[in-house]
């Protein structure tokens, strides 16, 4: 039997930055994943300025050439139809997520997290505050931090299960050919490539990953919506396909319960329109981490919740205000209109730009589409955000 003070389940995006924050505030860290790093996961590997700004502050991990590819140039579609390219708008960066999860995992362990990467969570008992792995050791912890994705097992003792079925997203993503891309090479977002998703080519150097996502109830043949647009894209078509489910804007609105947190996917704090998370898994490991800290300071660790909920609030806000404006760019008889807009309107890319930056948030950006919205088309999506 082993006694620490912070267990954290899940040593991805959030659980790394949960162990190198709780490491700076002086708690004692198991960080446990059933994987041995490097591993794949599926993600675009999209980040953002916000999210680099997270990895500048809690890692010291700056954007390097060895681990990201920046971009400028962004070109739009939709079914098809072009909506327009923006060139030199603030900088996105690439990044392969086997490596850079990987350079994450290196910085917990430097900071003295102990390792249990490898290793299966035999048992789970919240009621005794007990972790057993499957080699049969024991963990006992005064706070456990949930990073354990989309699907999360902490989430599952909680809740009884991890996610709604009738709001989870969906994702499929092949590692396509490579574009031979440089930095004027553009990022390419196919809004509509699925029912109330988008799809992407994220240009890298050694591969072009390519996928779609969106809304897993309106796609009961998500791989027939891939399989067209790979043939659109006319790249791919012969990849390993990779799937995952997606909490496609559920934050929830109780990541947690006395001394458990749960952070990042499964916490449900995606983007519901980009589909990124990296950005808010980073955020919210760190602040559960500090709540963490603090209650354990106080020798109160069911306090950590309560402290957690508050210090999340901006980032399940964020959430809620990008589920307001899903409805105008995802709901099909409103397509036209959006296609539309946003072909005309350089200034409403550009504020989309902004957003994805971080250098905007989601009321400056629903504002301006609102303000363009015809009262009647406004009337009719009322009820329909699904």
């Amino acid at each position: 039997m082993k006694q620490v003070d912070l267990v954290i389940l899940g040593a991805g995006p959030a659980g790394s930055a949960a162990a190198v924050t709780a490491r700076r505030a002086g708690l004692t860290v198991a960080l446990i994943d059933k994987a041995r790093f490097p591993r794949d996961k599926l993600c675009g590997g999209l980040v953002t300025g916000r999210c680099a700004a997270h990895l500048a502050r809690i890692f010291g991990q700056e954007i390097t050439e060895d681990l990201f590819d920046t971009r400028r140039n962004f070109e739009f579609f939709l079914q098809g139809q072009d909506l327009g390219r923006l060139d030199d708008v603030p900088p996105l960066h690439l990044t392969m997520r086997h490596a850079f999860d990987a350079r994450l995992l290196g910085h917990a362990l430097a900071a003295g997290a102990e390792d249990f990467t490898g290793h299966r969570v035999a048992t789970l008992d919240l009621a005794q505050n007990r972790v057993t792995l499957d080699r049969g050791e024991a963990l006992f912890f005064k706070v456990l931090i949930g990073a354990d994705g989309v699907q999360s097992p902490v989430a599952k003792e909680l809740f009884g299960r991890a996610f709604d079925p009738d709001r989870v997203g969906f994702a499929l993503e092949v590692e396509a050919p490579t574009q031979a891309a440089s930095e004027q090479t553009p990022i390419r977002i196919d809004f509509a490539a699925a029912r109330w998703g988008y799809g992407w080519s994220f240009p890298k150097r050694g591969s072009t990953t390519v996928g779609l996502g969106g809304l897993h109830a309106p796609n009961p043949d998500m791989k027939a919506h891939l399989a067209a647009y790979l043939d659109q894209l006319n790249t791919g078509q012969d990849a390993k396909v990779k799937g995952h489910f997606l909490p496609f804007g559920e934050a929830k609105s109780h990541p947690g319960r006395a001394n458990i947190l749960l952070a990042g996917d499964a916490a449900g704090f995606v983007d519901p329109i980009t589909g990124e998370g990296i950005g808010h898994a980073i955020h919210s490991g760190e602040l559960a981490a500090l709540s963490a800290a603090r209650a354990i300071q106080k020798n109160m660790p069911d306090q950590a919740f309560k402290d957690y909920r508050h210090a999340t609030r901006p980032i399940r806000h964020a959430v809620r205000h990008a589920r307001l404006l899903r409805p105008l760019i995802f709901t099909p008889r409103l397509q036209p209109f959006f296609a539309r807009t946003f072909r005309t309107s350089r200034s409403l890319k550009r504020e989309y730009m902004h957003l994805l930056s971080g250098e905007a948030e989601y009321p400056e950006l629903l504002f301006r589409v609102l303000a363009r919205l015809p009262a009647a088309s406004l009337r009719n999506i009322r009820g329909k955000n699904p």
